[in-house]
């Protein structure tokens, strides 16, 4: 039977013959030998091994030894062995170690007068402590501080045992006169938590009557101080709640950061004050610049997010603290640290927070930042976050991002496209000049991707006669010269782009690969990609004006139907803006000639594969609509795409602003509740933080703050019960699942009229699911009950089941009794919660994670909305696409 210790060492079984052989060693006079054998003993004796015959030998060879190691190992044998017979009477020859435990509480060495001290901390026996309380007492007054401090440990434990109070009745009077005179930091701690767990009054008074001198004290001493504060307050009468929150405050300037850490904590559970919430704010900015670790600037990160929730208006004012954060080189904090400052955003600091966001951004280009790239998309996406919330800080950052559209992190340029489509949709008032940056910067591109939605953007909003030619030509110089192959003497086909010279050389690589297209099926993308290696003169600037081409000859024939549409707008806007016939009809047959060198390539042996057939039939659509234009088809063109977009766009508004509403839960106060109207009450003696804080509480109580966020009848909903109401044991279960790890909260009640001994919840698991801790053993008195824990981890989202029963003795039959629990079922749907992502995210995740279940349902549901609505309810998802 599992015993609980303090120490637990992984050991191999031994043999019979060992404990013979431990027994041997024992007896001999060689000292290492002992120190070995006790060794084993104890490791034997953890791992469930009894050795019955081992302790007088102990008492007789090992307890007279002066080996300190041997006395050390001594007091751990005697922690682990069984002190108590089956009916739970303390053992007749434990009388036999008392001499020597008294003995060793008036050695004259401290070091054994100390780890006996801390030995006795372990002890429940009172039987054992009774005749040592004299000689423990006499070590308060000893000159080493190591023995004091240990004293003042053993009085602690002693006194808080059941009937410890009849052992020590004066302990915490004995410990306030030796926290008076003490000097020793942790022998004053430890006096100051005895008083704090057995003699709060006295602790209290200890702390006010040093209020003044609180910040000289030793960190240690600090820490417990604001523990008892935090216990003090959660009581309901808080009178001296005002005198706390000084002696926290004073306590903020401390030189230790964990007690400076903690006071923050404590201030905003004591206040929700704005000053109090200000300062505690303060101190977790510091900290955060301070603070060199990353796991501790992502905990700092946490605490100032949870104040962001309770009190946004107060962090507002932090917020360029918390920026300053951003130059640690780990891009989790950088995330957390972009993602606070996205929610503290206002229309006074909004300009102020995306200055520093280019900067930053102007940072990533020098190339000495470690994953430089990443950063900079994260800072593009915070940029378009502010631009979407306040349209007038776009123009500011707009011109500087799209100088990224040929980054060559192709998500970072993706964003900076988007982010662009988006402003030149919201923003009117720089739809020209963005026009302009945009066919300037066009040939510095490479992604298709980016080339795509830049041509769309091109083609949707240039309006005027000069921005229309302007695109025009931009995407002709894009494309070079055409057609775009030639077919030579020999029968080989060329790029007719190239000289003729050998300047370039040229190489064809093929690669096929399965890729999942939007809609989630899957197809085979074959991809020619021609690696050209460039001598001087003019070819490696021709490499790099004709993305497009290059593109295209790689057998991107989308990225080619894209261009094709793209002049279909261009040509047709032109025939409204542009005078002269003639210009618009030589555009046009430009246009013509691009859309059928094109189809040329695509049905030509140049290429490994052919065009594919809807990018076929898009430029065949575009060649037929520029041979015959009609009304409705240029309306249809010219303007349902860019009402299409603008319509997704505040959908996509709509949409966040509920989420918005649902997070904030609004709470509202029951009729019944009590208002307190501060202004009627006297306010002598009263600091401008209580006064303050008084605010606050009512303001709280009128709005419902303080109601529980829990629902109460949804806890009831998942208790289970374990046992029958008719056994001797109730138990039933609160199961709460939170990621990978499932909580069981037991409450067992003993509804016999006898005491329960070593009763045990023994758990056992079927599945992926495995127990953390191992079971313990408890005593329960008549008609008691008991709050029992046990923590499982889960590794996979499979079905688990968890069985298991209580065991337990009582004192008139010797064989233990056992009560067999009900199974509790762990479904996985109580893993999964609905969840909202970028619609690029989603893309980019279903890409990654390249797998799916197909799933039969049996329906009797005609309706498609109304199958949607159940599938979504029946799996705990969420619809992400809008309806």
């Amino acid at each position: 039977m599992d015993k609980p210790c303090t120490l637990l060492v992984h050991f191999d079984k031994g043999s019979a013959a060992m404990a013979n052989e431990i027994k041997a060693d024992l007896e001999g006079s060689d000292v290492a030998a002992k120190v070995e054998a006790m060794k084993r003993a104890v490791m034997l004796l953890l791992n469930g091994e009894t050795l019955p015959t081992l302790f007088i030998t102990v008492v007789r060879y090992v307890l007279p030894s002066e080996d300190h190691t041997i006395q050390k190992l001594l007091l751990l044998y005697l922690e682990i062995i069984d002190k108590r017979d089956a009916a739970g009477r303390v053992l007749p020859e434990m009388i036999l170690i008392c001499q020597n435990l008294r003995n060793n509480l008036q050695h004259p060495n401290e070091y054994i007068r100390g780890v006996t001290l801390r030995f006795l901390c372990r002890l429940s026996e009172p039987e054992v402590l009774e005749p040592l309380v004299p000689s423990i007492l006499e070590n308060l007054e000893h000159r080493h501080h190591f023995i004091r401090r240990h004293a003042l440990s053993a009085i602690s434990a002693i006194y808080r045992l059941p009937h410890g109070d009849q052992l020590i009745p004066d302990a915490p009077e004995l410990v306030e006169r030796a926290l008076a005179s003490e000097q020793d930091a942790s022998a004053r701690r430890n006096a100051f938590l005895m008083l704090c767990l057995c003699g709060q009054e006295r602790a209290v008074a200890y702390l006010f009557s040093n209020a003044e001198r609180v910040t000289e004290w030793p960190d240690l001493l600090q820490m417990a101080a604001v523990d008892l504060i935090r216990k003090v307050c959660r009581s309901p009468n808080r009178a001296d709640k005002g005198r706390y929150i000084k002696i926290i405050i004073s306590l903020l300037s401390s030189p230790s950061t964990a007690v400076v850490y903690e006071c923050a904590g404590a201030l905003v559970s004591l206040s929700s004050a704005p000053t109090a919430v200000r300062a505690a704010a303060n101190t977790y900015c510091q900290l955060l610049s301070s603070q060199s670790d990353n796991n501790v600037r992502l905990i700092l990160l946490d605490r100032l997010n949870e104040l962001r929730t309770a009190h946004r208006d107060v962090m507002v004012d932090v917020v360029m603290d918390v920026l300053r954060a951003l130059s640690s080189p780990n891009l989790d904090v950088k995330r957390k640290v972009l993602d606070l400052v996205l929610d503290l955003l206002t229309p006074r600091n909004v300009e102020e927070v995306v200055l520093y966001l280019k900067k930053e951004v102007v940072k990533t280009q020098s190339g000495e930042l470690e994953k430089g790239g990443e950063y900079r998309q994260m800072l593009v996406q915070a940029i378009h976050a502010c631009a979407v919330e306040y349209p007038e800080v776009a123009g500011s950052v707009v011109h500087l991002l799209m100088d990224f559209l040929g980054d060559t992190n192709v998500a970072a340029a993706v964003d900076v496209v988007l982010f662009v489509r988006e402003i030149i949709e919201t923003n009117p008032k720089l739809r020209v000049s963005m026009i302009q940056r945009l066919s300037d910067t066009f040939y510095q591109i490479r992604a298709s991707r980016v080339c795509s939605i830049a041509l769309w953007i091109l083609g949707e909003y240039s309006l005027s006669l000069s921005e229309v030619e302007s695109a025009i030509t931009t995407i002709k110089q894009c494309l070079g010269d055409l057609p775009l192959f030639t077919l030579s003497e020999e029968g080989e086909t060329t790029d007719s782009s190239k000289p003729t010279q050998p300047m370039v050389n040229s190489v064809t690589v093929s690669s096929r690969r399965p890729v999942v297209l939007a809609d989630g099926t899957y197809a085979t993308q074959s991809a020619a990609t021609e690696a050209i290696s460039t001598l001087p003169v003019t070819a490696g600037s021709l490499a790099s004006t004709l993305n497009l081409r290059s593109l295209i000859l790689s057998g991107d024939f989308f990225l080619a139907a894209v261009v094709a549409c793209t002049l279909t707008k261009l040509v047709l806007r032109l025939e409204e803006v542009q005078p002269s016939k003639a210009e618009a009809n030589k555009a046009c047959t430009g246009a013509l000639l691009v859309m059928t060198s094109i189809l040329q390539l695509g049905l030509s042996s140049y290429l490994p594969q052919l065009i594919d057939n809807d990018s076929y039939d898009r430029i065949v659509l575009c060649v037929r609509l520029l041979c015959n234009t009609g009304d409705d088809v240029r309306k249809i063109w010219l303007q349902s795409c860019r009402q299409s977009f603008a319509k997704m766009l505040a959908e996509k508004q709509f949409r966040e602003t509920e989420e918005m509403k649902a997070k904030s839960q609004i709470s509202h106060a029951q009729p019944d509740d009590l208002i307190d109207f501060y202004h009627l009450k006297s306010r002598r003696g009263m600091s401008q933080l209580e006064l303050e804080d008084e605010v606050q509480d009512d303001l709280k109580a009128a709005t419902g703050g303080f109601s529980k966020e829990t629902d109460d009848a949804n806890r009831l909903n998942r208790i289970l019960q374990l046992t029958g109401f008719s056994d001797p044991v109730y138990a039933e279960a609160f199961v709460t699942v939170h990621h990978y790890d499932i909580v069981l909260d037991v409450t067992v009640i003993n509804r016999t009229k006898e005491t329960l001994q070593n009763l045990c919840l023994e758990l056992a698991t079927m599945g992926d699911l495995k127990l953390v801790d191992r079971p313990q053993n408890y005593t329960l008195a008549p008609e008691s009950s008991k709050q029992i824990r046990a923590n499982i981890k889960v590794s996979s989202t499979e079905t688990g089941v968890i069985f298991g029963n209580i065991v337990y003795e009582t004192s008139n039959v010797m064989e233990r009794s056992v009560v067999v629990l009900n199974d509790i079922h762990i479904d996985i749907m109580d893993y999964i919660s609905p969840a909202t992502c970028a619609d690029v995210t989603f893309r980019n995740m279903w890409a990654e994670f390249e797998w799916e279940n197909k799933v039969a349902v049996n329906t009797v549901i005609q309706d498609e909305k109304e199958f949607l609505n159940h599938v979504i309810k029946s799996t705990n998802m969420k619809c992400l696409t809008p309806p």
